[in-house]
């Protein structure tokens, strides 16, 4: 039997991506993403619960992140949950789990021309990644 390992989230940028490349000039583009959830607890009272997750996006998604999202970007991220592990200068295990994100709607309501509307996925030969994630095992040299 085949699992599935997909996320979708629809959230705001925390911070700017922070762009790098990797051997061979693969870009790279990691950022945190807030979603709030709000409900209404036993007393009518309404709570708001923000969760914070790791975004990594890699070539063409990754050039397009950091021309056109910034803190405060509305986007819609769909992907799969990666967990990484490395040991630190202590030689403890450390664990980060991200979402490797292979599809990017943009939803900002900007009408100035300055960012293309819609969506982008890691298939779409115009941007540049051809369908290609790195080998496996690169997401461990990510450089932050």
């Amino acid at each position: 039997m085949r699992g599935v390992n997909r996320v979708m989230l629809i959230g705001n940028l925390g911070k700017d991506p922070d762009m790098q490349f990797l051997e061979g000039n693969i870009a790279v583009a990691k950022f945190s993403l807030a979603t709030t959830e709000t409900y209404k607890d036993r007393s009518g009272k309404l709570i708001s619960q923000t969760e914070w997750h790791t975004v990594v996006l890699w070539r063409g998604l990754a050039e397009l992140a950091q021309k056109y999202l910034h803190r405060g970007s509305l986007v819609y991220i769909e992907g799969r949950l990666k967990t990484r592990s490395w040991e630190d200068k202590e030689g403890n295990k450390k664990f980060a789990t991200e979402i490797v994100g292979d599809n990017l709607i943009m939803l900002d309501k900007r009408n100035d021309g300055s960012m293309p509307s819609g969506g982008f996925d890691d298939t779409d030969p115009h941007h540049g990644n051809e369908g290609q994630h790195p080998e496996e095992g690169s997401e461990e040299r990510l450089p932050f």
